[in-house]
């Protein structure tokens, strides 16, 4: 049965942010996560068992413990929750995937933090917008972060996260950052955490290490960022409406 399971049953939590960092253009979610997960030291809170997701066993180097491939992580202090994946949502059942995530959000009365890549060659600092579902907008309209430029819209699980957010009217923010279509792009992952998470979630993060140890955490993700291209119908992607006509 699909569901959310929490083994922390202990970590009280008051209207947390969710951050989620599932696969896409730029891995700019999946990076971003994880640096979280790793400079806040978060405990792992929750597994998610919803149906879209593939049934793999994942394992990391120098543990022998397996795990699930999507799983919740948390920060007590911050009230803050993180969405780690380790593998794609499948996209013929990222509408089932998609409502039972967020059945999980709305019950546990947490404000989903959704994020996504949209390809663009660039020389300076990538640009990032916002938008929002539910009453979520006030969230932004607190901060700098700019509506979107041109009319678009976000595909793969994420745009399916935030397509029955606004059915539900469920408040949901999205984060929408210029990133590289090809390549793991971690100064976009550092400007979604810095000009976007910092400032809606109110935490102080530390991004040093995405640039100091950009071409390795590269390296490292180059073979997820090539399945996620061949696969583009499961990568989450924000795109202009026109590459739809």
């Amino acid at each position: 049965m699909a569901h959310v399971s929490v083994h922390r049953e202990d970590i009280v939590l008051d209207s947390p942010m969710l951050v989620e960092g599932l696969p896409g253009v730029g891995l700019v979610g999946k990076i971003a996560a994880d640096h979280l997960v790793e400079t806040f030291d978060m405990a792992e809170y929750a597994t998610v068992h919803c149906d879209g997701l593939p049934e793999i066993a994942v394992y990391q180097r120098g543990d022998q413990a397996v795990r699930p491939p999507v799983r919740l992580y948390v920060d007590e202090d911050h009230d803050l929750l993180v969405l780690q994946s380790d593998a794609p949502v499948s996209p013929s059942a990222a509408d089932d995937f998609a409502s039972c995530l967020t059945g999980w959000l709305d019950e546990n009365d947490v404000t989903p933090l959704y994020m996504s890549g949209m390809p663009a060659q660039r020389e300076e600092t990538a640009s990032i917008y916002g938008i929002a579902t539910g009453s979520a907008g006030e969230l932004l309209d607190e901060t700098e972060i700019e509506a979107p430029p041109v009319d678009g819209a976000v595909t793969g699980p994420t745009g399916a996260l935030l397509h029955i957010a606004e059915r539900r009217d469920f408040d949901g923010l999205g984060l929408i950052v210029e990133a590289d279509k090809q390549f793991p792009d971690p100064a976009a992952s550092r400007v979604i955490l810095r000009d976007g998470v910092s400032a809606l979630a109110g935490v102080d993060i530390d991004t040093s290490a995405l640039v100091e140890h950009a071409e390795e955490i590269s390296e490292a993700r180059a073979d997820l960022a090539a399945q996620m291209q061949q696969a583009d119908e499961e990568s989450t992607s924000a795109k202009p409406l026109g590459m739809f006509q």
